[in-house]
């Protein structure tokens, strides 16, 4: 009896299971009556007919993602490459994705596979590594496309990886070396010809100041000279004028021709002392003549009292 109403009570929680349907949020169900579509049962609550009714598909409508396993790809220009992803996708049409293909996700990855191989046999392997966006653009758009029918929105593709083979990244790490060298090798003339630039301005600028110290060095000496000059002649006809004046006083001529006769015997004198030969003059009668020749001089200096 006991037996009885435990298989009576489980048989009454199935009964209630079949009944009474839960649909939670960012789902989907699929209902079928006697095997045939019923209708897309949204997020809510709904009684059903048990053992008539029955959910055949539950699809999640969030956005979900697919690892694309690792695929040898071949570029334009012969070289094979491995290349893996993750795409984003997500359920639009409940109905579509569960009639009109039996696996949705397996196909969608294979299409995915498919078309990757597709757009980078499009490219060589300097723009492959270069155009990841665009590749990444093409596929989602063919993608999107081919899933239409099944009521699969595909959001985006994303490459994960791209690995060459060893000997294509060997050459690859060569050339990057050889760009960098030549980078450093630019920098460092530049860096020297910057140098040098400045050298020949400051050299130059030298040169200018140099100049322009030396033009007023002898702009300040000719303007000293010029000074000497003019103080030199204006003492010199400041002594004259005394000389002149002194000449005119009385007793003043006898005093000039007395200075200048003596000034002559003195050099006279000078002149026998050191010289291994001895001039004299022809006639030494005549050195009376030369005394009375300067006394004459000395008679016609202008007489500044007759001018006033």
């Amino acid at each position: 009896m006991g037996s009885v109403f435990i298989i009576i009570f489980v048989l009454l929680i199935y009964i209630i299971s079949k009944t009474i349907i839960i649909v939670p949020e960012q789902s989907e169900h699929i209902k079928e009556r006697l095997g045939v579509f019923q209708g897309v049962l949204k997020p809510g609550f709904y009684f059903m007919i048990p053992f008539v009714d029955q959910i055949r598909y539950r699809q999640n409508l969030k956005e979900q993602t697919i690892d694309i396993d690792p695929q040898v790809c071949i570029t334009k220009d012969n070289v094979s490459v491995e290349v893996d992803g993750v795409l984003y996708m997500k359920v639009i049409d409940s109905e579509k994705a569960s009639y009109g293909i039996d696996n949705f996700m397996l196909a969608t990855s294979q299409l995915a596979q498919t078309t990757l191989r597709s757009e980078i046999g499009k490219l060589v392997l300097d723009n492959l590594l270069s155009e990841r966006e665009e590749i990444n653009a093409n596929v989602v758009s063919n993608i999107d496309r081919a899933t239409d029918p099944w009521g699969i929105k595909v959001t985006r593709y994303e490459i994960r990886n791209i690995t060459p083979p060893k000997q294509i990244l060997l050459e690859m790490e060569n050339q990057m070396k050889a760009e960098r060298e030549r980078r450093a090798e630019i920098t460092i003339s530049q860096g020297e010809k910057e140098s040098l630039v400045n050298k020949s301005v400051g050299e130059r600028q030298e040169s200018i100041n140099i100049s322009e110290g030396e033009k007023i060095r002898l702009v300040n000496e000719a303007e000293g000279r010029a000074k000497e000059i003019e103080v030199i002649a204006t003492a010199t006809a400041r002594g004259l004028k005394l000389v002149s004046e002194a000449i005119n006083k009385k007793g003043g001529k006898e005093a000039v021709s007395l200075q200048i006769t003596q000034e002559y015997l003195e050099a006279l004198g000078t002149i026998l002392k050191t010289s291994k030969t001895t001039v004299v003059p022809e006639n030494l009668a005549n050195i009376g003549g030369v005394f009375e020749g300067l006394s004459r001089i000395t008679t016609k200096l202008p007489n500044n009292n007759q001018g006033e």
